[in-house]
């Protein structure tokens, strides 16, 4: 069987004005559906949705929406509680009786008014030669609305497209998001692992040498906050404006930025048949205690994002990846394995105080994470062959 990895495709359409208004409106139309649906289910205590559908379909056939449509709005807002109720049990909202936990049990779940609408195959077609595609909105089926972007991008769509796209309104322009899905390479076998560990300092160090600093990044935030502290300050019409401008700005760049680390480490693990080993930060941000000018740069650095970014581009390539427990891997010493917390000198430095090895205190990490992952393979590799009886 061939597995395949979810790579998600964003085109920017282009639509005329009439076109535009006609997308601006089926979203705010489906997106107040889909509030008066969300009431409904939490009044009758969330039923399923085969049930859901009989209480709320006749009433949105009657306020114009599409047979499909209609449905895409009812799972819509199914799967938004059961989101929610996901993110209860897994203690996302706090414990019971928290004020969030509460706020979010005590009413039926909004809905943005241009909020993501999913589209299928039946109410939408895509033209890849001509670049167009064809959509349905509450004012009829709109034919030949133009979408750019990037060559790779329409190659991806038009071999690899499969299931529902998202129609979004951000900003004023429109997008649609489609999922693709692309067969995976076959894993080969690593000869030997590159440890990577994660920070904010430095946002990679790899065990093979290469480190992707943080202070970029870093001084780009503290900039972008600087910014949004006056502007939100002055609270101006034009500060307003120019907030509502740079808004996600900060975000598309840190996005970016581990799109690049992540490339990089996977050419490197590709171009030397090895393998990668990950720290498991699930977590990190509650394990973690800083002081308080150090909790910004912990809360907004994408801890997940990069190593997302680093397992589905590793997972096209066919290079093994693996998650360790990144317990002591800063205070073992790599080269003798001695543990010891003074052996971590500084945030850069880290001394031995056992055989007196002196090295980068996050590259020492790194190979202490290469070899838990080694390891992790060599025994995940070993229990799959049947004992002999």
């Amino acid at each position: 069987m061939i597995t395949a990895v979810k790579v998600v495709v964003q085109v920017k359409l282009t639509p005329e004005a009439e076109q535009a208004a006609a997308l601006l409106a089926t979203l705010h139309t489906v997106n107040e559906a889909a509030n008066w649906v969300s009431a409904v289910a939490f009044e009758r205590g969330v039923p399923r949705e085969y049930e859901l559908r009989k209480h709320t379909y006749g009433e949105l056939r009657a306020r114009g929406l599409g047979a499909q449509a209609a449905q895409h709005v009812i799972k819509k807002t199914r799967d938004a509680y059961t989101t929610l109720k996901a993110n209860i049990k897994a203690g996302n909202l706090g414990r019971p009786g928290s004020k969030r936990r509460v706020k979010a049990e005590s009413k039926p779940i909004a809905f943005r008014r241009e909020a993501a609408q999913p589209y299928d195959d039946r109410c939408l077609s895509w033209q890849y030669d001509a670049q167009t595609v064809s959509i349905w909105t509450t004012s009829g089926r709109i034919k030949n609305i133009r979408f750019a972007c990037s060559a790779d991008a329409l190659k991806t769509l038009r071999e690899h497209r499969q299931g529902e796209s998202d129609l979004i309104e951000r900003d004023g322009v429109f997008y649609l998001i489609a999922t693709c899905d692309v067969p995976e390479a076959d894993p080969y076998e690593p000869d030997g692992f590159i440890g990577v560990d994660l920070g904010i300092v430095n946002i990679a160090t790899t065990s093979t040498g290469h480190k992707a600093a943080g202070r970029g990044l870093n001084r780009h935030r503290k900039r972008q906050l600087d910014l949004r502290r006056k502007l939100q300050a002055k609270a101006t019409k034009s500060a307003k404006r120019l907030l509502k401008k740079r808004n996600r700005r900060e975000q598309r760049h840190a996005a970016n930025t581990n799109h690049i680390i992540a490339k990089t480490i996977v050419a490197e693990a590709e171009r030397t048949s090895a393998g990668i080993s990950l720290e498991e930060l699930k977590g990190i941000r509650q394990r973690v205690r800083l002081r308080k000018p150090q909790r910004v740069a912990l809360h907004s650095w994408a801890f997940a994002q990069l190593a997302d970014f680093i397992v589905y581009k590793a997972r096209r390539a066919g290079v093994p990846v693996v998650f360790v427990d990144p317990a002591y891997t800063s205070q073992q010493c790599c080269e003798c394995g001695h543990i010891d917390k003074k052996n971590r000198a500084s945030q850069a430095l880290f001394t031995c105080r056992n055989c007196g090895v002196v090295a980068h205190a996050d590259q020492n990490a790194s190979h202490n994470i290469a070899r838990k992952g080694e390891a992790a393979w060599t025994a995940g590799r070993e229990s799959r062959v049947p004992a002999t009886p």
